[in-house]
């Protein structure tokens, strides 16, 4: 099986200072850049999916801001794919699809924001697809939520969604116990 790491939504709206500030987004984001690193020095390609706003009203990730730029933190390097998407699951209305098929990946370690959304489209349509996924669980994060009055905190969806993609989707595991 070949590998990649896959990247998702990791882009300044979504850290300190944004205009959707996710829940524990700095430790997500510093396992993210581990994985990011380990893959960079195993030499597994790396893919970046980055979120492009262009619904009627969308208030964050919208085109060419700040906002929807991916985070420093992990920056592409030249020669590593970005794919920009505007739907929550990221092969849809991409090249993501094709270009894993022609580089033969197979096995995906995926990372990112959030997990309710993005992650969880992104992975559930992974698995559907034939690929192999591992989900590192502290290198995602998400938001509270609100469902018919209640607070939903973000620790809570994250579980959620960790515990459901777990079920069928994705092998769901640490940073420390992926790279262990």
């Amino acid at each position: 099986m070949k590998t990649g790491l896959l990247l998702i939504d990791l882009q300044n709206d979504y850290f300190p200072g944004g205009k959707m500030e996710l829940a524990g987004i700095l430790q997500a984001a510093s396992k993210a850049r581990r994985l990011l690193d380990h893959s960079r020095k195993n030499n597994l390609p790396v893919y970046h999916v980055q979120h492009i706003s262009i619904r009627p009203g969308a208030t964050f990730f919208l085109p060419h801001t700040e906002g929807g730029k991916i985070h420093t933190s992990v920056e592409p390097l030249a020669g590593e794919k970005v794919f920009q998407k505007n739907f929550p699951n990221s092969f849809r209305e991409t090249q993501l699809l094709e270009t894993l098929r022609k580089q033969g990946v197979d096995d995906l370690i995926v990372a990112g924001a959030m997990s309710h959304m993005c992650v969880d489209a992104t992975v559930r349509a992974a698995s559907d697809l034939g690929f192999s996924c591992t989900l590192i669980e502290d290198a995602c994060t998400t938001k509270d939520l609100e469902f018919r009055g209640s607070l939903v905190p973000a620790a809570n969806v994250h579980r959620a969604f960790m515990a459901a993609l777990h079920a069928a989707y994705a092998k769901v595991m640490t940073a420390e116990e992926f790279l262990s």
